[in-house]
């Protein structure tokens, strides 16, 4: 179920609902950033205005009409959100989304996306635990496909709290 519809019936509503950010952005590097919005944005039937505002949502302004394959990792990273957040989904997915980033683009990526889970739901997906204590309010270790630990994050951030990378070793070794 997401957000109250069945995954399995709903499938079309469901994909309206989530914005999915791969480990690998797959991007179209001969495009233009706009124009690989725009292309996405109509895949989702999202308003042309959407594109500027996740632009500008994410900081791509000043690259919005470069190339994609003119861009750096971070950027290229702020290109596949923009296209993940374009139809304005209530569910976001991300995989990965720091790994290879310099530490600059880093800070940046992990702002914006504090900045989005302001008001979305985001699932965060990684193996780096620094990643999890900068960007998580709540941690689920998942080993073999299923949910093995589920804590609020403070269990592992308060004085005397758990040590999360401990943790983790231990529920998934």
């Amino acid at each position: 179920m997401v957000c109250g519809l069945d995954c399995a019936k709903d499938s079309l509503a469901v994909r309206q609902k989530v914005g999915y950010l791969p480990e690998h952005n797959p991007l179209y590097l001969d495009m233009y950033v706009t124009e690989f919005l725009g292309f996405v944005a109509n895949l989702y039937g999202a308003p042309e205005e959407a594109v500027e505002q996740r632009i500008a949502e994410v900081g791509l302004t000043p690259e919005r009409h470069k190339q994609i394959k003119q861009l750096s990792k971070g950027y290229r990273q702020r290109v596949g959100l923009a296209a993940a957040l374009v139809h304005d989904p209530e569910v976001l997915i991300l995989d990965e989304p720091t790994t290879g980033l310099d530490p600059n683009q880093l800070v940046e990526i992990r702002k914006l996306i504090r900045r989005v889970g302001a008001n979305k739901t985001v699932l965060l997906s990684t193996h780096i635990m620094q990643e999890v204590e900068a960007l998580c309010d709540r941690v689920v270790f998942i080993r073999q496909g299923k949910i093995v630990r589920e804590a609020a994050m403070d269990v592992f951030t308060r004085p005397g709290g758990e040590n999360l990378e401990a943790a983790f070793r231990q529920v998934t070794a």
